[in-house]
């Protein structure tokens, strides 16, 4: 029993011996641990020691797992959102360096510079060429896509190899040539700039010629910032500036010249957007750029130049295709769509119903439109070029005015004063371009809009749509008065007056007849237009026919007229009268329209009545009855009806002393001379 305890006793010790080795283990470092292990083996109890050994090492790996567990989902968690930030920050320097490392840079050699092997490299050995796996065609500054590409894009160290330049730059510098060296790379690498500054004789031709001049203009200077920055002293700040200084000229230069073959705006804006792109670029590495900003000021006004003249031809076309009839509509759908086109209201129209019309054609919508889009296409190259809202506006502003005032006035002179232009056209072209000046309010408000500058800050421009349209309405209106003269002279052609006839005739001349009918007609279509303007031309026509009959009358043809022929005459100066007294046109007063022919009807009642003894009487006087007869007129056709008594029996009702009705004559005619030398001499 007492052997038992000692055996006992014994166990105890050797589990806690066992257990400070186990901790000596666990505190000791892996170095100093093999005497701790030999303690156990040299003992008699290591095969225990190790069962111990391996439920500590169970217990171990418990607490690890557990641990591991705990902190398991949330080492998931930070990976993933690691993974994420890495990937956005490669997206994020992959948009910022794609237009600076993903260029194929292409330099020109000043000629064949290679040495063998065993000579050695220069720098002018070497081709820059790019190793993107990019084609050519997408390989210029402009092109920049939205691509989701997680891989890095290479930099200029890894698109060139650069090897060559740091070999040669260290043998010369060991040989103690390094100044040979730095001299002869800066001529050469000069010489090389000339001719990547030298334009291709055909690059206003495409964009992708004004792209490859840009990408070796680019890749020249990223090759020399990274060499700046890669070597010591082979090249400075002051040396690249110099260079750059002599690039900007050169370059600012071959832009100009080139710029101005361009005619289409669209190839211009893509232009403009190359050289901004090619100016941030340089900028980026420290370059100034301030003169390219400057130049692209230039390219605007040409650009607005280009956009005048593609506009003038959509003007044209809208013009030349417009029937100049009012828009007609049937259904709510057709309505809305014009309203949505134009801004126009009009209660009255609203409530007629379908079908109807709108008072204006088709040009009126599409005109206004076309204006808004190419306030649209201004505004396009105004992006991007550091402008503040109020340069923007002003911009905006001046290229409207010129294509209101220069363009869109141009083509409509030039519809108004067509050949072939009818009274109809001219009375919509009035009616039309009225519209347009109402509209102008709105094509404010357009430009506002999209600038954010309110037109009444100081300096805003104005736009001068309105005196546009109502030059061109004046034009129109004139234009209405000329044709409608035109007409009546047509019309007036076709009189065939029997100068010496003796019969006394009873109605109008067909042709006048004809020719009042026909102006009846034309009034009737200017009931949409302005009262005035229907006024004038009506009284224009009245004024035209009355002065075209007098000249008719007293024409140096007409040696010889008889009494009948007067009184035929006098039947047409009726018909003329009786029209202006029906009032063709409203507004006029009383018998306004009638004073257009007072100077025909006095003379032809002076004439007719033989009425001399009152016209020499009261002759001078404010109240005289033949007011408007000037005796130089008097005695014009007086002449004419001399010595016509005998030969055309003029005077048959005075047959029983024609004698001294022809001296009658010569007695009048001498008074009138006498008349004439007394108060108009």
């Amino acid at each position: 029993m007492e052997r038992g305890k000692m055996a006992e006793a014994e166990s105890l010790e050797t589990s806690a011996e066992h257990e400070r080795i186990l901790r000596e283990i666990e505190s000791t470092d892996t170095a100093c641990i093999g005497p701790t292990l030999r303690s156990v083996y040299d003992g008699e109890e290591h095969g225990r020691f190790m069962e111990k050994l391996e439920t500590r090492i169970r217990n171990h790996d418990r607490e690890i797992e557990k641990m591991c567990n705990f902190h398991y989902q949330g080492f998931v968690d930070s990976i993933t959102e690691l993974l994420k930030v890495r990937g956005e920050a490669q997206k994020l320097k992959a948009q910022q360096q794609r237009n600076l490392d993903n260029i194929v840079l292409q330099q020109p050699r000043t000629g064949s510079k290679k040495k063998s092997k065993k000579d050695g490299y220069t720098i002018f050995d070497m081709e820059i060429e790019s190793t993107s796996p990019k084609s050519e065609q997408d390989s210029g500054i402009l092109d920049v896509e939205d691509e989701e590409d997680d891989e890095e894009v290479p930099g200029a160290q890894d698109l060139v190899d650069f090897s060559p330049v740091y070999r040669c730059l260290h043998i010369y510098s060991v040989l103690g040539a390094r100044e040979t060296f730095e001299n002869y790379y800066r001529k050469q690498r000069r010489k090389q700039a000339r001719l990547v500054l030298q334009p291709p004789s055909n690059m206003h031709e495409t964009l992708d010629g004004y792209r490859k001049y840009f990408n070796q203009i680019v890749g020249f200077f990223v090759v020399e910032d990274h060499i700046l920055h890669t070597t010591q002293g082979l090249v400075n700040r002051a040396y690249i500036d110099e260079l750059w200084e002599m690039a900007l000229s050169k370059t600012i230069a071959a832009l100009r010249t080139h710029s101005s073959y361009c005619s289409d705006p669209n190839l211009v804006l893509d232009l403009k957007n190359l050289i901004v792109l090619f100016a941030d670029t340089l900028q980026i590495y420290g370059f100034p750029v301030n003169q390219l900003f400057d130049m692209l000021l230039e390219i605007r006004d040409q650009y607005s130049e280009t956009l005048l003249k593609k506009w003038a031809s959509i003007f044209r076309n809208i013009l030349d295709s417009d029937n100049y009839s009012p828009i007609p509509v049937t259904s709510e759908e057709v309505y809305k769509k014009v309203v949505g086109q134009f801004p126009f209201q009009d209660t009255e129209l609203e409530k007629q119903p379908f079908p109807k019309k709108f008072p204006f054609s088709e040009f009126v919508p599409k005109v206004y439109n076309q204006i808004k889009e190419f306030i649209y296409a201004c505004l396009k190259f105004s992006e991007d070029l550091h402008l503040s809202s109020t340069e923007v506006d002003d911009m905006i502003r001046k290229s409207t005015n010129l294509l209101l005032t220069r363009t869109l006035s141009n083509s409509l002179q030039n519809v108004i004063k067509r050949k072939n232009i009818g009274l109809t056209e001219l009375v919509q072209i009035i009616i039309n371009t009225t519209h347009l000046e109402k509209s102008c309010k709105y094509l404010e408000e357009f430009i506002t809009n999209i600038t954010n500058v309110l037109p009444e800050t100081v300096h805003t421009t104005k736009l001068y749509g309105t005196t546009t349209f109502k030059d061109a309405r004046h034009a129109a209106e004139e234009e209405i008065y000329t044709n409608l003269n035109q007409k009546i002279d047509q019309f007036l052609q076709l009189a065939d007056y029997d100068w010496m006839t003796g019969d006394l005739g009873h109605k109008a001349s067909d042709y006048l007849v004809d020719l009042i009918a026909f102006l009846r007609s034309t009034f009737a279509v200017f009931t949409h237009l302005p009262g005035k303007v229907a006024q004038t031309a009506c009284m224009s026509a009245c004024k035209h026919l009355a002065t075209s009959l007098m000249q008719l009358l007293l024409e140096a043809e007409v040696r010889q007229l008889t009494l009948g022929a007067l009184q035929q005459f006098n039947l047409d100066v009726r018909e003329c009268e009786q029209f202006a007294r029906s009032g063709p046109v409203p507004g006029f007063q009383e018998d306004t329209l009638q004073l257009a022919f007072i100077d025909l009807r006095q003379l032809l009642d002076l004439f007719i009545q033989w009425d001399w003894s009152t016209y020499l009487a009261d002759y001078g006087q404010p109240n005289c009855k033949y007011l408007r007869v000037n005796p130089v007129t008097a005695l014009t056709l007086l002449e004419k009806m001399k010595d016509t008594s005998r030969k055309n029996n003029m005077f048959a009702q005075f047959r029983k002393n024609e004698r001294d009705k022809q001296k009658l004559i010569d007695t009048v005619a001498k008074q009138l001379r006498t008349l004439i030398s007394t108060h108009h001499s």
